[in-house]
């Protein structure tokens, strides 16, 4: 298969797809659950300090060697570094990671897909039970929601870069942000919203500790989707007259805003539920939020809106967070399908059959591996915890491989690709860049700190995750 590779069509059709594979689980709920956990307004204000600090110019990293190799992550590292071994083994890292990534997200998109149904069809009472969703994740329900969810992402990616992925993102993403910003409205209305907003803008510097600031720095590099690979596939279908910096900052700014106000939409919610909320006592999980304590929320609302009411506010907001989940995971999946029909030359749709059908197995592998089968429920044990095969993959590839390729595309840009070609590379396209402070900033913080600030995550998260002893905080 030969021809002309694919492109964006427009630079706000890049910017919406790039900014719906950033945002996701973790900017709707994963971002307000750890705001909730350190400080509200501490965390607030570590994570947009991160964003800029370190984020940003990984993602630049990122997208210049994409845009440059116009090659998937694999073929980039394999045609900068000229063939070396040990860069085309980054690269077969930076496709497995994000295959992994998608099995265990199409689980969780599942989970959400089914939720929305159950909502719909007037269920949301029996969602606001405790031990709904322990039974839900082992009800036979959940390969027909898989079924569902599938075929909406495979006809977003047969549809290729331009009419399937681009048109996607212009659809969801504003109409995603047109939800949020109405369930945020509709929240600050509510009595004691007051004091969840208090809580989450005002910042309380004594709480800044070093457990907030690794959570600050964890859920910002994830929520921008850096390490997956995403940024490298998406940077190549974009030209060179293409402003990459700007776009970048455009990204960036995009997800940081969606996670703000999922955070003002979730915390407010919380304290008019409860005003006397301990937030330190919510649960460390976003699925715990998602699926155990926010359809409780939903369903106090009836006092004032009915059941019925309740309910549309309930499905409205799984609409979104399914919305965003969609996104995540059609960009997500790109990466492995964009080095399959590169590497093999083969066409979109059998890469997309071959992949799926991998991906398939994989994840009823992982559904089963919540109560239905023995062997993958208790798959492995490490830091003395029993481990199922979802766990496994989780812990593996989204905790713990993420800042390890963040480490290795900055080490990779600056000492093999070298500084001159990835100011070049950024400089193309961009007229404001070329001797900006902002140059020499991601100039020097590239090739210094940041890969060290990243190795060090990566070596305290193995040494906590899988020996359950913490390095350095």
């Amino acid at each position: 298969m030969s021809g002309a590779r694919e492109q964006f069509g427009s630079r706000i059709g890049f910017i919406l797809a790039a900014a719906g594979s950033a945002v996701g689980i973790g900017n709707l709920v994963g971002f307000p659950v750890g705001a909730a956990k350190n400080g509200g307004g501490a965390f607030l204000l570590m994570y947009a300090i991160f964003v800029v600090a370190i984020c940003l110019p990984v993602m630049l990293a990122e997208m210049s060697v994409g845009r440059h190799a116009k090659k998937d992550p694999l073929g980039a590292y394999r045609v900068i570094s000229g063939n070396s071994t040990g860069w085309k083994l980054a690269g077969w890292l930076s496709v497995i990671t994000p295959f992994m990534i998608a099995v265990f997200y199409l689980v969780i998109t599942v989970w959400i897909f089914g939720y929305l149904y159950e909502i719909v069809t007037g269920d949301l009472a029996v969602l606001a039970e405790p031990e709904t969703f322990g039974n839900f994740i082992k009800s036979e329900r959940i390969f027909i929601y898989m079924a569902g969810v599938l075929a909406v992402v495979y006809l977003i990616l047969q549809g290729g870069v331009k009419d399937g992925i681009e048109k996607a993102a212009k659809v969801l993403m504003p109409t995603l942000f047109a939800m949020l910003v109405a369930l945020v409205i509709f929240v600050l209305t509510q009595d004691n919203a007051m004091k969840g907003v208090e809580f989450y803008l005002i910042p309380d510097f004594d709480k800044i500790n070093a457990g907030v600031i690794n959570g600050a720095l964890s859920q910002a590099f994830f929520s921008l989707s850096l390490g997956m690979g995403i940024m490298i596939t998406y940077g190549s279908y974009i030209d060179n007259r293409s402003d990459v910096p700007g776009s970048a900052k455009l990204v960036a700014l995009t997800d940081t805003a969606v996670a703000f106000i999922a955070g003002l939409m979730i915390l407010p919610a919380i304290f008019s539920f409860d005003p006397n909320t301990d937030p330190s006592q919510l649960s460390e999980s976003s699925i715990g939020m998602i699926f155990s304590f926010l359809p409780q929320i939903f369903l106090a609302l009836q006092d004032s809106f009915g059941y019925t009411g309740a309910s549309i506010v309930a499905a409205v907001f799984f609409l979104q967070v399914f919305f965003a989940a969609i996104t995540s995971l059609v960009s997500i999946f790109e990466v492995p399908v964009a080095a399959l029909m590169d590497e093999k030359d083969m066409g979109r749709k059998k890469a997309l059959f071959i992949l799926g059908l991998m991906m398939v197995v994989l994840a009823v592998l992982s559904a089963l591996s919540f109560g239905y089968n023995a062997f993958l429920s208790s798959f492995v044990s490490y830091a003395g915890q029993s481990k199922s095969f979802f766990d496994v993959i989780y812990d593996v590839f989204y905790d713990t491989i993420l800042p390890l390729n963040g480490f290795l595309i900055c080490i990779f840009v600056i000492y093999k690709w070298k500084k001159v070609n990835f100011n070049k590379a950024l400089d193309e396209g961009a007229e404001n860049y070329k001797g900006s402070f902002f140059e020499k900033y991601v100039d020097f913080s590239v090739g210094t700190f940041i890969p060290v600030i990243l190795l060090a995550v990566f070596i305290n998260t193995v040494a906590l995750k899988y020996f359950g002893h913490s390095l350095f905080f």
